[in-house]
């Protein structure tokens, strides 16, 4: 039976470190870089012989010499810190990140490990996903959204103002029913939980006289996964 070797420490450390997704930066207590992975140099644009002996701040240039000695002496209390900073890529351009910072005894006592997480793609989407709610918000049609029993999650101010409601929260404690119980709409939805969008025109009551509405009723997607139903509704 043939005898396990193990790897030494320091080969099994740089497998370790190639397989993460984050970019590692490795500094001395001074923040002089000693070692970086592969991702790091995907992240950044520089090899490990470009950047060995230079500061943290070729990477991150908020990390000032200052700014690190600060850092170590708050690791001091705690394990890790986490900083919102911008990196800067071998071509000038620079990107949202997060930094965690944590102490290791790689060649020295009180080396530093920053991990390094691009979050542009977090950032942009954060953005879109606010632009798309300032926009559900100030549409003229009532907007609503379901899950697959009906419960109300979410609705724009037009919904509140159309059935009388205060505000968003008291249309969660209501269900599609409530406000559109009438033929053919249960049968829409079940529809539209099937996968199936429909368009429907009614005649409501309104506050004077009688009104004809569209009702607009689709399955909410989220990739393949139907999480309930949108809707929407609005004045002919």
């Amino acid at each position: 039976m043939p005898l396990f070797v193990p790897k030494d420490r320091k080969s099994l450390f740089r497998q370790f470190l190639a397989g993460m997704y984050d970019a590692v930066v490795i500094t001395d207590p001074n923040g002089h870089i000693i070692e970086i992975n592969p991702r790091a140099e995907e992240h950044f644009g520089y090899t490990q012989d470009e950047v060995i002996d230079r500061p943290i701040s070729v990477y991150i240039p908020g990390l000032a010499p200052e700014i690190v000695q600060r850092i170590r002496r708050g690791l001091d209390q705690d394990r890790h810190m986490v900083l919102d900073a911008n990196g800067l890529n071998k071509d000038g351009s620079k990107f949202a990140c997060e930094v965690t910072v944590s102490m290791i005894d790689l060649m020295d006592p009180g080396d530093l490990v920053f991990t390094v997480r691009n979050t542009e793609r977090r950032r942009r989407i954060n953005n879109i996903f606010r632009a798309k709610s300032n926009a559900f918000q100030i549409a003229q049609c009532a907007l609503f959204t379901c899950d697959g029993e009906g419960n109300i999650r979410d609705c724009n101010t037009a919904f509140c103002e159309m059935f009388g409601l205060e505000d968003e929260e008291e249309a969660r404690k209501h269900v599609f029913a409530d406000f559109m119980g009438d033929d053919p709409l249960p049968e829409n939805f079940r529809k539209a939980l099937a996968g199936e969008t429909t368009v429907t025109g009614i005649v409501a009551e309104g506050d004077e006289d009688q009104e004809e509405v569209e009702v607009v009723l689709a399955p909410n997607m989220h990739g393949h996964k139907n999480h309930g139903v949108v809707g929407s509704i609005r004045k002919v």
